[in-house]
């Protein structure tokens, strides 16, 4: 085999009928979550909001629904051995949630400044937890001895087809109730939610304005997106904690397959959506679910009087750091 085909990178990502099949096989585990409006927002944004609240998803976050459809497409003798990932938040108790349902061991490798609450609530899922020092080697190299250890299987936090499938169906459900939307939002940070997504609402309804919304203090995906090439998050001061990750080859791949643009957020209008959405839609969300409002408030997603679907992705908030606490 030439060197050059050896190398090449592993850009499989699931259709549309993977999306289906992983809807079906996480269905029993995970909420249909509602879809809800505010005339109020609508005003604010001069376009038809649809807000998918995936903070009210199994363990508070759209990766219950990637962890799930990952772990229950494992061969019994395989997810027998158990299942282990790195996460510093989100995707770990989603991985500890999922492996609980189908009551095989988990391990999540965190890094050793994660907040207590997140590492406590994957405990309380279950889950093993490893600490690492907080960079990518460190996580790599514990879930390899892990592996090693139990062989257990990975499950990557978004650089996996079948997690990117179950990412996929919020949006699948979302065109469901509302088939008519004109564009789809959904934040980027590593990229499974908005491959998915993309990849869903292409298939659904071929011709639908797919975009992501990410900080501009963590604009990596922007700047990869236009240079076609994974472009490294660099230090970086955002609330949206949830979008500090660099996307991955695959994740890039389907995004500029499907994506028409990824619009920045500063941090003022991020704290500002986030306020918007609890007091006026009375629910809770994080940061990171915020961003995608903070975009069309900005206008750096600009559809005036479009339908518009946007994924709220979570809801997992320390309430003890507030951004409007004084």
């Amino acid at each position: 085999m030439p060197e050059s085909a050896a190398a090449a990178p592993d850009l499989s990502v699931p259709d549309l009928a993977a999306i289906r099949e992983a809807a079906r096989r996480i269905a029993p585990h995970v909420h249909r979550t509602p879809v809800l409006t505010s005339s109020s927002l609508d005003r604010e944004a001069g376009a038809r909001l649809f807000f998918k609240c995936e903070n009210l998803q199994k363990i508070g976050a759209f990766k219950a629904r990637g962890a799930t459809s990952a772990v229950f497409s494992l061969p019994e003798a395989i997810a027998r051995r158990g299942v282990v990932t790195h996460s510093s938040g989100n995707h770990g108790a989603a991985i500890a949630y999922a492996a609980g349902r189908r009551a095989i061991p988990a391990w999540v490798v965190m890094p050793n400044n994660a907040p207590r609450s997140k590492e406590a609530q994957v405990r309380r899922l279950g889950a093993t937890v490893r600490l690492c020092e907080p960079n990518v080697a460190a996580r790599e190299a514990a879930c390899a001895e892990v592996q090693r250890e139990s062989g257990a299987s990975l499950v990557h936090p978004f650089d996996d087809p079948r997690v990117i499938a179950g990412q996929g169906t919020a949006a699948l459900e979302l065109l469901e109730e509302h088939p008519d939307l004109d564009v789809v939002i959904a934040p980027v940070g590593g990229g499974g939610l908005l491959s998915g997504t993309a990849i869903a609402a292409s298939g659904v309804r071929p011709g639908i304005g797919i975009f992501g919304a990410e900080p501009a203090n963590a604009d990596d995906a922007f700047r990869s997106f236009a240079s076609g090439r994974v472009e490294p998050v660099g230090p970086t001061l955002t609330i949206a904690d949830g979008l500090r990750t660099s996307l991955s080859p695959r994740t890039l791949a389907a995004i500029r397959a499907h994506v028409v643009a990824i619009g920045l957020a500063s941090e003022e209008a991020i704290v500002t959506a986030m306020r918007m959405i609890w007091e006026r839609m009375k629910v809770i969300v994080e940061p990171s679910a915020a961003v995608p409002l903070a975009c069309l408030l900005e206008g750096t997603v600009n559809v005036p009087g479009a339908r518009v679907g946007v994924i709220l992705s979570g809801g997992n908030v320390d309430l003890d750091a507030l951004p409007w606490r004084t």
